[in-house]
């Protein structure tokens, strides 16, 4: 597969997501052919292509059905509502779109429409009533695969796990900040970013621990990373989503600042049968957080000087553009997907909070040229 990493010993061009030209080509290898290899992928299309390849190739690593298992959100769903009995998650499937408006007022208001088998937040939607529900029926196929849930209601966490023969090893954990406001592509569902230590009672944090670790084991996850979404409602931790793979790029860069982590190292060094990498020096400060950054439409024509400004403020330690500068903003991205975001540290949660809004603040201050109606001078 074509690899831009830093030290990548070999670039092997085919497409991945054809599953057979993937096995012909890694097949040729004379490590895989041996068996001192393996296939990894760090997204939930890459996941899933690895999973394939290395059980075809009898090669180390996730096998298909964990990650399989994690991505159907309603079998995972049903599965996981087992574990907590009196009172689990309410849900259904939706099979039509056009029937949305009557399952949603099963569930009650508010609930969440998500694909069953969709991943990085695309497709979901919050709706508070039925006239809402309506209206989120024209974004979907006539002929669909939804699940509709109840709204949980309560503080996000982002888990991430590292799993060794079994053995399931939480990472960390960081609170997920919301994005206000009706205006937002999926209200009361978009993040604004993360933010860590998250302080939780003894009590719930080992409630977090027993859950994400009772999720893996429903699914028979065993080895290698995997990042998982939890509520804190009134009843107890509640699952949003899980996944077979690591978080972002964005959040592993938190973890790495916040605990010295290296995820991915984690992950090749389970994957290659090699002992677990060092932790790398941490920052000394108490408080690391994550911000995004959108922008509005137009042209990125003064990025540049706003990247730099932006990078100047001290306590931030990345500032990350996911767009060329240049590039040509037409409207708000959806899903998790983010123009931009910001990696800061600090002594206190309120400078963070600062450090944060005022690097976001002179990135958003980038020149741009509005585009101008077809035909207008």
């Amino acid at each position: 597969m074509p690899s831009d990493r830093e030290g990548a010993e070999r670039r092997v061009r085919t497409d991945w997501r054809d599953h057979r030209h993937l096995v012909g080509a890694l097949g040729r290898m004379e490590a895989v052919r041996h068996g001192r290899a393996a296939v990894f992928g760090f997204d939930a299309a890459g996941a899933l292509a690895a999973a394939r390849a290395n059980e075809e190739l009898g090669l180390p690593g996730t096998p298909t059905a964990a990650v399989t298992a994690l991505m159907d959100k309603a079998a995972l769903r049903a599965r996981s509502n087992a574990l907590h009995p009196a009172r689990p998650v309410s849900f259904a499937r939706c099979g039509r779109a056009d029937a949305l408006p009557f399952v949603t007022t099963l569930i009650g208001y508010p609930c969440v429409i998500k694909p069953r088998a969709g991943a990085d937040g695309e497709g979901v939607r919050l709706v508070r009533d039925e006239s809402e529900a309506r209206a989120a029926a024209h974004g979907y196929p006539e002929v669909t695969d939804l699940l509709v849930e109840e709204y949980l209601e309560g503080p996000e966490l982002t888990v991430e796990a590292h799993s060794r023969a079994g053995h399931h090893r939480i990472l960390g954990w960081a609170r997920r900040l919301d994005t206000p406001g009706p205006d937002t592509p999926a209200p009361g569902l978009t993040a604004s970013g993360h933010a860590l230590p998250v302080a939780l009672p003894p009590r719930s944090a080992e409630g977090v621990r027993t859950l994400v670790r009772a999720v893996l084991d429903l699914a028979r996850h065993r080895d290698g990373p995997s990042h998982t979404g939890v509520v804190l409602t009134p009843s107890g931790p509640r699952l949003l989503g899980a996944h077979a793979r690591p978080g972002p790029e964005e959040f592993a860069g938190l973890l790495r600042l916040a605990h010295g982590i290296d995820v991915l190292g984690l992950a090749l060094a389970t994957g290659l049968g090699l002992p677990e990498p060092a932790r790398v020096p941490r920052w000394r400060t108490a408080h690391t957080g994550l911000r995004y950054v959108d922008f509005p439409p137009g042209r990125l024509d003064g990025v540049r000087a706003a990247l730099a400004a932006a990078r100047a403020v001290p306590g931030v330690a990345r500032v990350q553009l996911e767009i060329p500068p240049g590039a040509l903003v037409r409207r708000a991205p959806t899903g998790a997907r983010h123009h931009a975001y910001v990696l800061a540290t600090a002594p206190t949660a309120g400078s963070l909070a600062r450090t944060l809004d005022r690097s976001a603040a002179l990135l958003r201050a980038a020149d741009r040229r509005v585009p101008q109606p077809d035909g207008f001078a």
